[in-house]
């Protein structure tokens, strides 16, 4: 079960954090791979380490998410080289963290743009692909964040935007049910990246996180594998319109 090899996946955000940890994830079945993030160096150095993971193929893009023609650009190109798009995983993503009393405009509209309507444009993009085929794995990496608001981070468009994905994967799951493509999405907890590391590693935080996760802990590389490859795979058939969280427990209680 699970096996991913003669499949292609694209992942958004494959220059570093979560969106490696997906493709990383993906490669390890023997999935092929388009990776795409705006840090065309990245992409090429992550190349070998999907290769050395069982990847069967990878070809890098530089793509800026919130930009449709450079995502329709990178849809054609990514058509063109591996002849289909099985998987979509949605993982870039990038905050501007403020509360809704101090939040400009400018702050708002990048979060929103950046987490929230970039899955819009590449789903778009990426699904009429997927269309022609009639299947498709379409995952959505939002956050627990969209579920729930939280105490100790001020961070108003984060909450908005992911609690945007979480519903937008509802509706594209029913509109594309009867072409063959699912759409679900992952809700990670606590995770370390370059975009969380320097909250997560401070005393406090972990004094929070200790209080609020049942399990006492952040999330480990690796723990949201499984998730992502189950999603991603042919035996995933019935299940669409899910929204999962990775996250210890933290929104259970």
């Amino acid at each position: 079960m699970f096996d991913l090899k003669e499949q292609v996946a694209v992942v958004t955000g494959a220059s570093s954090g979560l969106g490696q940890q997906m493709a990383l994830a993906l490669a390890r079945q023997g999935a092929s791979l388009a990776i795409l993030a705006r840090r065309m160096e990245r992409l090429e150095e992550f190349v070998p380490k999907l290769l050395g993971a069982g990847a069967a193929k990878v070809v890098p893009y530089k793509c800026d998410v919130t930009d449709s023609d450079n995502i329709n650009r990178v849809a054609e190109a990514v058509e063109k080289e591996f002849g289909k798009v099985d998987i979509l995983v949605n993982c870039a993503g990038a905050s501007k963290d403020k509360g809704v009393l101090d939040m400009t405009d400018e702050e708002w509209d990048f979060t929103i743009a950046t987490d929230e309507t970039s899955v819009f444009k590449m789903t778009r993009a990426f699904g009429a692909i997927m269309k022609k085929a009639h299947y498709g794995r379409i995952i959505n990496i939002a956050s627990m964040y969209g579920l729930v608001g939280n105490t100790e981070i001020h961070t108003v468009a984060y909450h908005s935007s992911k609690g945007a994905v979480v519903n937008f994967t509802r509706a594209v799951a029913a509109e594309l049910a009867l072409d063959g493509i699912t759409c679900n999405a992952i809700c990670p907890g606590y995770f370390e990246t370059e975009l969380t590391k320097d909250v997560l590693d401070t005393p406090r935080f972990q004094e929070f996180a200790k209080a609020h996760v049942p399990m006492e802990r952040y999330g480990k590389p690796g723990e949201l594998d499984a998730s992502v490859v189950f999603l991603a795979s042919k035996e995933a058939s019935y299940v669409t319109g899910v929204i999962l969280p990775v996250d210890g427990g933290y929104t259970c209680i």
